[in-house]
């Protein structure tokens, strides 16, 4: 449930993206007949806003639905089961296919996967390059003048047009899929994991290149990880995710600094501290993740959480505002 105060800040028009009760669910078949037996619920209920120019950290375990509520926003997991997603004042599952075609240039996604993201029969310019011209954003005599100016933005040369991908380091192909977006000339970009799979200095370029990116092209990210040393770097705001629900969200300054759900803090107890002397107040977590596609009534982390009350089993508590702008949904801050 979104409260009154949040839905006149989603109208704001500095906003360039609004969800509001996000669900995606995916049918379960089985049987003689391959019925629908039950569905999994990947997304169940998200809201948030993004403000232009900002980045808004997705965090949780996997599985939790960080990457499903990605596609679903941006129309790649075909069609919603419910919600609202407002995209400059637009509702993206309303467009025809001629619209949306119009409005791809402005949503781009970057794949964790930096290698099977890429197509290995290509070469870069041809990869970086292709959409470029089927969206007809520059003119023949202008291409080839602005393809060398998104590589060398995303810190590749020119000669690197002809190469292929398996010709290039992690670090390397994934500016090569940062280019790829970029030269669309995006407003609003996923980065779904995109540094999970390089190494740790190879990350930290990577992070600095979409900060500088952001900087001088104004552009909005939704930056899914489960790195929270990477979220707190990077994001204004954040969003911590839990099988399909998003439990907690607010200022990133404010999340960090205080905590108000259960399993953010859980999370957040985890993250490692660069001092050998420090100790630790880990919270360890009882129990595994509840399946999706069956999950517990109530609120679906009652049955890991040591605050459950009679209450959290049967009842779905709703998203209440603790703070101007830090929203939780648990009972225990009813």
């Amino acid at each position: 449930m979104v409260t009154e105060k949040k839905m006149t800040l989603a109208c704001d028009p500095q906003y360039i993206l609004r969800v509001n009760n996000l669900k995606k669910y995916f049918p379960i078949k089985g049987g003689m007949m391959n019925r629908v037996v039950g569905q999994v619920k990947a997304v169940d209920g998200v809201t948030f806003t993004l403000k232009r120019g900002t980045t808004m950290g997705l965090v949780g375990e996997s599985g939790c639905g960080k990457t499903t509520t990605g596609r679903t926003i941006l129309r790649l997991n075909g069609g919603k089961t419910e919600g609202q997603v407002v995209f400059d004042g637009q509702e993206i599952y309303d467009l025809s296919d001629k619209e949306l075609r119009a409005l791809r240039t402005k949503m781009q996604i970057i794949f964790q996967d930096p290698f099977s993201s890429l197509s290995p029969r290509l070469p870069i310019g041809e990869i970086i390059g292709e959409a470029v011209r089927e969206h007809n954003l520059v003119s023949k005599a202008e291409y080839t003048d602005y393809l060398d100016r998104v590589m060398d933005e995303c810190g590749l040369q020119p000669f690197h047009k002809t190469r292929y991908p398996h010709e290039f380091s992690g670090g390397q192909r994934q500016r090569i899929c940062i280019a790829r977006a970029l030269a669309l000339n995006p407003e609003f970009v996923v980065c779904d994991e995109p540094v999970s799979a390089l190494d740790v200095s190879i990350q930290a370029q990577i992070i600095n290149l979409l900060k500088n990116l952001q900087e001088q092209r104004q552009l909005s990210y939704l930056f899914i990880s489960h790195d929270l040393s990477v979220v707190e770097h990077i994001s204004d705001s954040v969003g911590v995710m839990y099988l399909g629900n998003l439990v907690e969200y607010g200022d990133k300054k404010d999340i960090f600094s205080n905590p108000l759900h259960p399993y953010t803090k859980a999370l957040f107890s985890a993250i490692p501290i660069p001092d050998p002397k420090a100790r630790m107040n880990r919270i360890v977590l009882e129990g595994s993740i509840p399946s999706p596609a069956n999950p517990p009534t109530g609120c679906k982390f009652h049955t890991r959480c040591k605050y459950c009350t009679e209450r959290c089993k049967s009842e779905t508590p709703v998203q209440k505002e603790i703070e101007t702008g830090h929203y939780v949904v648990c009972h225990n801050y009813e």
